[in-house]
């Protein structure tokens, strides 16, 4: 499930880019098994079943992202079942409008 996020990560190393998680597994030991097992590096927060993130933040589907820009606001949201090609497109283009100069540079990094 986590092969696309793995590899996202290690692209924009070093550049303006967080991937964070919110997990809904039952118990905290099922998340910290799953971080072990799948070599999660990203920060990762333990919601449960029921818990206020998912709510506040209107999560029903299992992924789900949100891709946020530098300012903080919610420019991507609902792109289920981690569509790689989508969100790579997103965070592209929110690397480009930080960096208008760097477009090729923030294009080539994540192919």
């Amino acid at each position: 499930m986590f092969p696309h996020e793995r590899s996202l990560v290690k692209k924009m190393e070093g550049k303006s880019f967080a991937l964070l998680g919110i997990d809904f597994d039952p118990s905290q030991k099922v998340l910290k098994d799953a971080i072990e097992k799948e070599h999660l590096t990203w920060r990762n927060w333990f919601d449960g079943s029921d818990g206020p993130i998912g709510k506040q933040w209107n999560i029903s589907v299992i992924p789900t992202f949100y891709i946020l820009d530098a300012q903080g606001v919610i420019r991507y949201k609902g792109i289920h079942g981690g569509s790689g090609p989508e969100i790579d497109k997103a965070v592209n283009t929110l690397l480009k409008e930080m960096n208008p100069e760097k477009k090729e540079a923030a294009l080539s990094s994540t192919k």
